[in-house]
């Protein structure tokens, strides 16, 4: 069997159809959206503005809510700079973010928490769920933002982006979500849920890389942002820089296709991943689900098994595994040696950090690709325990919490 794919939370493959949608917009109808006066980029334009409205309807949007940007980090900064500049007359002021965001929302948080902003971390339960009531208990007089991610990238936990979205309505405070892994998976309305922005990327729901946006709401409330790339005003002068649209064009492709097919995918999808759940389950010991249950459909996003595998090393069974892609943890910090901060956050010890694989499951998987690598992951497992000094203690009956170590 060629290699099998499973690693969709980092990127997924384009669906084909969103590749159709795009190739005419490469060579034929090549003109630049910004041009005006004459028919290239008329034809470009309408494009454009059709794929707005396509990634609009998936989000339960306006069109003229959604600015395009290279993906959802650069939509991330967009939001987060941008409404702290633009709502900062007195300083930075205050802002609230959970502990398992992405990094994208991670790092520029922080960058302004250096810059003078104070921040507030939100925990987050076993289960890597944020409390609502939590989040009313953190909002201050000078809070601008709440940043809380409405799926997570690691261990699939659906948040209550509705609940913390009234919290915040009822205050008065803007609440981004980055929707990235959600957009597509599982219902994501930003009206219904009182998401103010929204962070979005092409290709996490099979559409190309290097296309996101963010939805910016234009009423009740109307939310402002300071310019964070200037140079032609493109986007109504929230995002300069001109459009990648081929790029745009696959994204409302993808779109248009997440909206009509998600429901039925995602029952797929879903059963294949306990499907897979169930093999390993079955046949190896000492295994751990990490995330929420997955007989909760709507607390876990459906194509997410995220599993710590006790005595074995992580990255040992990754390299044992060659013919499977799977992750350790995020893409975006895959070359880090240190465990996971979302799993440490959910009370995860280093040790069984160490462990863990994530496995994201797609449109494109089979059963035949899930029984494949649910027979070579518990192979190689019981092959690399059969090495391990400590496997061997504990088939022996002995506690290991209770063994003193020493070295040397």
């Amino acid at each position: 069997m060629k290699p099998v794919y499973m690693d969709h939370h980092a990127t997924t493959p384009c669906d084909p159809r969103v590749v159709e949608a795009m190739v005419p917009y490469f060579t034929e109808h090549f003109g630049n959206a910004a041009s005006r006066n004459h028919a290239f980029g008329w034809k470009a334009e309408e494009a454009v503005e059709r794929a707005r409205e396509q990634v609009a309807a998936l989000i339960g949007a306006s069109a003229k809510e959604i600015v395009f940007t290279s993906g959802a980090t650069e939509a991330d900064n967009l939001a987060i700079k941008g409404v702290v500049e633009m709502y900062g007359e007195q300083g930075p002021g205050h802002l609230v973010a959970s502990v398992v965001e992405h990094s994208a929302v991670l790092d520029t948080v922080r960058h302004l928490e250096r810059k003078g902003a104070q921040v507030t971390w939100l925990p987050v339960d076993a289960q890597g769920r944020v409390d609502p009531l939590a989040v009313r208990d953190a909002l201050r007089d000078d809070t601008r933002l709440v940043c809380v991610m409405a799926a997570n990238n690691e261990i699939g936990t659906v948040q209550p982006i509705a609940e913390i979205g009234a919290v915040c309505r009822e205050r008065g405070v803007f609440l981004l979500t980055d929707a990235a892994q959600a957009a597509g998976r599982v219902p994501f309305d930003v009206e219904a849920m009182h998401v103010d922005l929204a962070a979005l990327s092409a290709h996490k729901l099979y559409g190309p890389k290097g296309v996101g946006a963010l939805y910016v709401r234009r009423k009740r409330p109307r939310v402002r942002l300071s310019v964070q790339m200037h140079g032609g005003g493109h986007e109504r002068g929230m995002r300069s820089g001109t459009l990648n649209v081929p790029g745009i064009v696959g994204f409302g492709a993808a779109c248009e296709i997440a909206r009509k097919e998600r429901d039925d995918e995602a029952r797929r999808v879903a059963g294949l991943r306990d499907r897979l759940w169930a093999r390993l389950s079955e046949a190896l010991p000492a295994i751990y689900l990490n995330g929420p249950p997955l007989d909760v459909p709507d607390a876990r996003l459906p194509n997410n098994l995220n599993v710590s595998f006790a005595y074995v090393e992580g990255e040992s069974l990754l390299m044992g595994i060659p013919e499977v892609a799977v992750s350790s943890g995020s893409a975006c910090t895959s070359a880090s040696l240190e465990p996971s901060y979302v799993l440490k956050a959910i009370g995860v010890g280093d040790d069984l950090a160490h462990t863990s694989i994530r496995f994201g499951l797609g449109r494109f998987t089979t059963a035949a690709e899930v029984d494949f690598v649910a027979g070579r992951v518990i192979d190689t497992v019981r092959r690399l325990r059969a090495m391990s000094p400590l496997w061997e203690m504990v088939q022996e009956g002995v506690d290991l919490s209770q063994v003193t170590w020493t070295g040397h």
